[in-house]
């Protein structure tokens, strides 16, 4: 790798940083390219090389995440879960989190997550990290969950 590629990556780091720590504020690529000291069409093009996806499916994927912790605790509605992310629409946000998890937010909060609850806490991160996957697909979380039971 030459010393360029290394500076990128560096610089990518920080905006990523910055996605995993402010996920719940609004976040645009300009503000996120701007960290990376790049433009925001080469930090798009070079966060999707370097992390294989975009810095807005990075994003929400973090949301998605914290969103399904929240949901775990069962003491927020589906709505509060879903501002309290940095999400506005409750619709677009029920729709990615569908398309991430493989199940509505409702659907995901119904579950019976005590399973989860004498685990450490990567243990728990690391099993119901989101993946994208298409809907037809069962979920990780639902084949955890399952597995739990059996």
């Amino acid at each position: 790798m030459t010393p360029e590629e290394l500076a990128d990556l560096a610089h990518l780091r920080r905006a990523r940083d910055l996605i995993d720590r402010e996920y719940a504020r609004p976040l645009d690529v300009p503000e996120m390219a701007q960290r990376a000291l790049m433009s925001p069409s080469h930090f798009a093009r070079r966060f999707r090389a370097a992390y294989g996806e975009t810095p807005y499916s990075y994003l929400m994927t973090r949301r998605i995440e914290r969103a399904q912790d929240l949901l775990r605790r069962g003491d927020l509605s589906v709505t509060e879960v879903c501002l309290a992310v940095g999400c506005t629409s409750l619709g677009s946000f029920s729709s990615r989190f569908t398309e991430i998890v493989g199940m509505t937010p409702s659907a995901y909060r119904a579950l019976d997550h005590s399973g989860w609850e004498n685990l450490p806490p990567k243990t728990v991160m690391v099993g119901t990290r989101p993946s994208r996957q298409p809907a037809s697909q069962p979920s990780r979380i639902r084949e955890a969950m399952d597995a739990g039971r059996a």
